[in-house]
């Protein structure tokens, strides 16, 4: 029987130890009794465990195959529910007939891209919770005008009503991170449709944001052409980290009456 698994640094892998920080990311999604929950990332199932004490319907995935053969050891009860695959890849509508919540311990090498996925499944997601890096659940939860507002922020705030639940220390994981981690919930807000073309705020949002030190004239001239009439507006003379979500709707709305219908 596998009684450890070792932790590995290719995927990322941060084992908590800590039973109480465990049992309170599992509360993150008490009150989602009726649809089932997907848990990313268990390892040796610190997380698991209070997920299936909370009778939650429980399915994993998990990628590391080693710890696959210790859940399949130490929870019969998940018998047909660990998926071995990489959660990235996974068609997520095959496997459920309708709504799901995600929880996890994720790694924090692909925190921002389960995230972006998430997003891909918004209308099927109505809560996902977890522990990141302290850094990306900053970002997340970041309001306009802080450093840390960027693409993130604007595309999980567009749909997601975002709670920074507590820090976590480096000492309770096994190995210690070398950073600080955080616990965050993110759940669906009221928003059916955005109002805009959801494509060109995607463009608009992340082209401001890699060069987010220039002003929106500069950064989105490229869109525009330099010529474009828009840009006197002196409302292009702010960054893109001063915009809300809404106003980055309404330059979209904007925006796409200056740019040639192909």
């Amino acid at each position: 029987m596998t009684n450890s698994v070792k932790p590995k640094k290719f995927l990322g892998q941060h084992f908590l130890k800590d039973l109480d920080i465990a049992r309170r990311i599992a509360d993150t999604v008490s009150e989602y009794k009726d649809i089932p929950i997907l848990e990313i990332g268990p390892g040796m199932g610190v997380l698991t465990q209070y997920l299936i004490k909370n009778k939650h319907d429980l399915t994993v995935v998990e990628l590391d195959a080693e710890s696959v053969e210790y859940l399949n050891e130490h929870f019969p009860e998940l018998a047909g529910r660990i998926l071995e695959q990489d959660f990235l890849k996974l068609d997520l509508k095959s496997l459920f007939n309708g709504k799901f919540c995600v929880i996890g311990n994720y790694p924090y090498n692909i925190s921002s891209q389960i995230f972006f996925k998430v997003l891909d499944y918004k209308d099927y997601i109505p809560c996902c919770s977890g522990m990141i890096q302290k850094e990306v659940a900053e970002r997340i939860a970041s309001k306009p005008g802080c450093k840390a507002y960027g693409i993130l922020s604007v595309f999980m705030q567009a749909w997601y009503d975002i709670e920074y639940l507590f820090t976590v220390p480096e000492h309770v994981f096994n190995p210690p991170p070398k950073v600080k981690s955080a616990v965050i919930k993110m759940t669906r807000n009221g928003t059916a449709q955005l109002g805009c073309n959801e494509d060109l705020f995607r463009t608009i949002v992340k082209t401001g944001f890699n060069q987010r030190r220039k002003t929106l004239r500069n950064s989105l001239k490229a869109l525009l052409g330099k010529d474009c009439e828009l840009l006197e507006d002196p409302f292009f003379d702010n960054r893109p980290e001063q915009l809300s979500v809404a106003q980055f709707i309404d330059l979209t709305n904007r925006i796409e009456k200056f740019i040639p219908q192909s």
